[in-house]
């Protein structure tokens, strides 16, 4: 009973910057890990970058330098900041989120993604 949405994409010439958002609403115990995947066309989904509700992050190597990801837990919401954008960098992006609803129990959630298009 979670919703997951994105914003923040559009069309940047290379070189340019993007800032995602993903607002997570709903009913839930307490988000512990949140996520950025993308999928360009033709290719399967990949990771971009985790973060975990303490902060601690981890990013794909082709992102590391250029992206930083960020929460606002009192918001429930993640961010990702995206600078010096690559036309590779070109695809969908979806937030995922690894919701518990008790301290059993949790499911993992998507968004329906966000196009990101970087022209050369």
């Amino acid at each position: 009973q979670v919703q997951l949405v994105e914003s923040g994409g559009g069309l940047v010439q290379a070189g340019g910057s993007l800032r995602l958002s993903c607002a997570a609403s709903g009913s839930f115990f307490s988000i512990r890990v949140m996520g950025w995947y993308r999928q360009a066309p033709g290719k399967q989904r990949e990771l971009v970058a985790t973060i975990t509700g303490a902060g601690w992050t981890n990013y794909a190597d082709s992102v590391k330098g250029r992206f930083t990801i960020s929460r606002d837990n009192a918001k429930n919401t993640l961010f990702l900041q995206m600078n010096s954008l690559k036309p590779e960098d070109t695809a969908v992006y979806y937030c995922n989120a690894d919701v518990r609803h008790s301290t059993f129990s949790g499911y993992e959630y998507w968004g329906q993604g966000t196009q990101v298009t970087v022209s050369s």
